[in-house]
């Protein structure tokens, strides 16, 4: 798989953080999260960026499509093949989910790479503190979602940033 941005870097290593997998995929099932949109704006929050909810719409719009025709729909065949017993050898099942598991990753990382190219707007100012930033951030995924993130995976994911930043600084 290529190497990617520093913005892919960043994500595998926050991914990497015990209890940030299951936190991703709460904000993601119970809040609708987009979570490439929520690493985005950590991501920016690692370099002092503060977001609006109107900024990470901004965001959002350039990869919905993407996300949509490509990121789910692999997702819920690799979902699907989790569960599947349908008469099909479990041994296969499993080879197939792990290939379609790699190619769900590819396409992640290809839309994290659209969310990096992006020119930073205007708007995207720039905070004093990383870690205030991330919570900034993360506060206007959710106001843009309309939605209010669970307490323990949002909190799970400031703690793994405020960590992450530590062991790069």
């Amino acid at each position: 798989m290529p190497q990617g941005s520093p913005f892919w870097t960043f994500s595998l290593a926050l991914y990497r953080t015990p209890g940030v997998p299951g936190a991703c995929i709460a904000l993601q099932d119970e809040s609708g999260v987009d979570v490439n949109i929520l690493l985005f704006a950590l991501w920016l929050a690692s370099q002092g960026r503060a977001l609006q909810a109107k900024d990470v719409a901004e965001a959002d719009t350039a990869v919905v499509a993407w996300r949509n025709e490509a990121v789910r729909p692999l997702r819920a065949v690799r979902r699907f093949l989790r569960e599947a017993s349908l008469g099909v050898d479990a041994a296969a099942v499993a080879a197939l989910r792990d290939r379609v598991k790699a190619v769900e990753l590819e396409s992640e990382r290809l839309q994290q790479e659209s969310l990096f190219a992006l020119k930073p707007a205007a708007s995207w100012g720039v905070a004093e503190d990383p870690v205030a930033a991330a919570a900034r951030n993360t506060d206007a995924c959710a106001e843009m979602l309309g939605a209010v993130f669970p307490v323990g995976p949002r909190q799970a994911m400031l703690d793994a940033f405020g960590n992450l930043l530590s062991r790069a600084g």
